[in-house]
């Protein structure tokens, strides 16, 4: 997998009034993917998307649908979303009790459905417990914030974490994306590049103004 940056804007800062026309900007711009983060109000203190808006999404769009579950059963809704047009599927492994054998087990379950699988880490968790499984993933997700709510700030001190994914995947000769998600912006983007992600999620800063032109800044 070539590690060129890729960016993934985050439905969840679009203005919902305007979707069609903002989809059709997403279209037009440089970005490859697009970021639905599924929370189901238990797992995070938040209600978000179900699988039928993704598959409304997937109506307009032909971009990557890159789906990051927040919800406590990540087991039965990988399948749903997957089946709703999810391309790569992200879930937290604090879900699934910081177990390996069922994270590899689940990533297994996404890849034979057809998607890439990868996994997610909240601030809190211990980075280095996922070194068992990073042979499984596609993608390694760090939070940049505490998950659950858009437009929080920027957590500058999770980037050992993503340091320490692109030294290992160096090391284990993978080819894993490392994406990071939230208070990304102009300005702290340039911290997680220099830390070694290449996948950027990016909400407000995206969608307050000239969408293409805010895509577009990221990738300099």
């Amino acid at each position: 997998m070539e590690n060129s940056r890729i960016i993934s804007p985050s439905v969840l800062s679009m203005d919902y009034s305007k979707m069609p026309e903002q989809v059709a900007q997403l279209n037009a711009s440089l970005a490859q993917w697009l970021h639905f983060d599924v929370m189901d109000g238990h797992f995070v203190p938040n209600l978000t998307f179900g699988p039928d808006i993704l598959k409304g999404f997937c109506k307009l769009s032909d971009l990557v649908m890159d789906v990051h579950l927040m919800v406590s059963d990540p087991v039965k809704y990988a399948p749903i979303f997957i089946d709703a047009g999810a391309n790569m599927v992200t879930f937290h492994v604090e879900a699934l009790d910081n177990d390996m054998n069922k994270v590899r087990s689940l990533l297994d379950e996404i890849h034979h459905l057809g998607a890439m699988a990868g996994v997610v880490v909240k601030p809190k968790t211990d980075i280095e417990i996922i070194q068992p499984v990073l042979k499984s993933c596609d993608m390694v997700l760090i939070m940049t914030v505490e998950p659950g709510f858009g437009g929080q700030s920027f957590m500058e001190d999770m980037m050992p974490k993503v340091k320490w994914l692109a030294q290992q995947r160096e090391a284990l000769h993978l080819s894993y994306r490392i994406e990071v998600d939230g208070g990304i912006n102009g300005t702290t983007y340039k911290k997680a590049v220099a830390a070694g992600a290449d996948t950027l999620v990016a909400g407000s800063f995206v969608f307050k103004g000239n969408i293409a032109e805010n895509v577009k800044a990221l990738l300099k």
